[in-house]
């Protein structure tokens, strides 16, 4: 009995945390309503935010008939799977590169009102460029894959990422954003911010069929542009890298609007089961694999770190190429 009230309490402390309102439940629980007036306290009312959008979603789908559940199954097996290997290794990223580079920051940009949008650019160029990184350079892609792999999409998705990704990105965010002055308070605002807003542009067609949100798809990114992200059409590959502010992909040429004549299809270029856990997490550093032990001296690290579709021979396939003939045919 004992046991089961002991599993009990664990599968409780992990809906707690997925849903994100430890902190809600500690000022709850010692009655402090005035936290509420806080910094922490704004924090603690925006963290269940994003988890709550992907229950909505799962409950509307329920409610119309529409519910699959493959569309979840593997995206819920790497959540746990990740949550797993977090309480594992029980590590502290973000906080520790935050502790490293805050005496080294080039400026200083505390949680003012008028700081948050200064702030968000900061944080979304910083996302920009490791997002970029991670559709360009192949070792990186065989991580972030696993978030493309899906061929339907849903809030789900927005969890659906690679454990050893995680880390990386966690330390590239806090010591990009922290030597660009953002304070950690700002810093945990605007990452709040872009969390809720991931899982809404992750959003299904059955949810949401367009996606468009009418005058706002030319200031943000709506999930229409990031249905066009997660495309393996040639034409839509390697753009709107961006999370909410659509600045830095128009800057750097990535921005791609969806188009009524070219239906997104989800998932990646190499044939994969997208059903198959071991082939969604582990699938690219196989493929990686075969042809690093196949390739010869110096081509063996450019498989590495050229983007994918890269071919010593000059047959490319990467995205770069494959969209620039799409584009070509529009």
């Amino acid at each position: 009995m004992q046991n089961l009230i002991n599993v009990l309490k664990d599968l409780l402390h992990e809906l707690i945390i997925f849903f994100r309102i430890e902190g809600l439940l500690a000022i709850i629980h010692e009655g402090n309503w005035r936290a509420f007036k806080t910094i922490d306290g704004i924090f603690t009312v925006l963290a269940p935010l994003a988890p709550i959008i992907i229950i909505a979603e799962i409950f509307l789908l329920f409610t119309t008939h529409q519910f699959k559940k493959k569309t979840y199954k593997i995206p819920f097996i790497i959540i746990i799977i990740n949550r797993v290997l977090e309480k594992v290794l029980k590590l502290s990223i973000t906080i520790f590169f935050i502790t490293l580079f805050k005496n080294h920051a080039l400026f200083n940009i505390g949680l003012k009102w008028y700081y948050i949008p200064l702030g968000y650019l900061i944080y979304e160029l910083n996302s920009f460029i490791r997002h970029y990184a991670a559709h360009k350079i192949r070792l990186l892609w065989c991580s972030h894959a696993v978030h493309h792999s899906p061929t339907e999409l849903s809030a789900s998705v927005t969890l659906t990422t690679a454990y050893l990704e995680n880390i990386y990105t966690d330390i590239f965010a806090a010591s990009f954003c922290t030597l660009m002055g953002l304070s950690p308070s700002l810093f945990f605002f605007v990452m709040i911010l872009d969390s809720i807003w991931g899982a809404f542009v992750h959003v299904s067609e059955k949810t949401l069929k367009n996606g468009r949100l009418g005058f706002l798809e030319k200031l943000i990114l709506t999930p229409s542009h990031h249905r066009v992200h997660h495309a393996s059409n040639d034409l839509y590959m390697d753009t709107n890298f961006c999370s909410i502010i659509n600045l830095w992909d128009r800057l750097f040429g990535t921005y791609q609007e969806e188009k009524e004549e070219e239906p997104v299809k989800y998932g990646i270029t190499r044939p994969m089961d997208a059903n198959n856990f071991w082939d969604v997490y582990f699938g690219e550093y196989v493929a990686l694999w075969q042809d690093v032990k196949n390739a010869k001296g110096i081509n063996k690290i450019k498989y590495i770190i050229m983007p994918p579709g890269w071919h010593p021979n000059g047959t490319q396939q990467t995205a770069k190429t494959l969209r620039k003939k799409a584009l070509s045919q529009h």
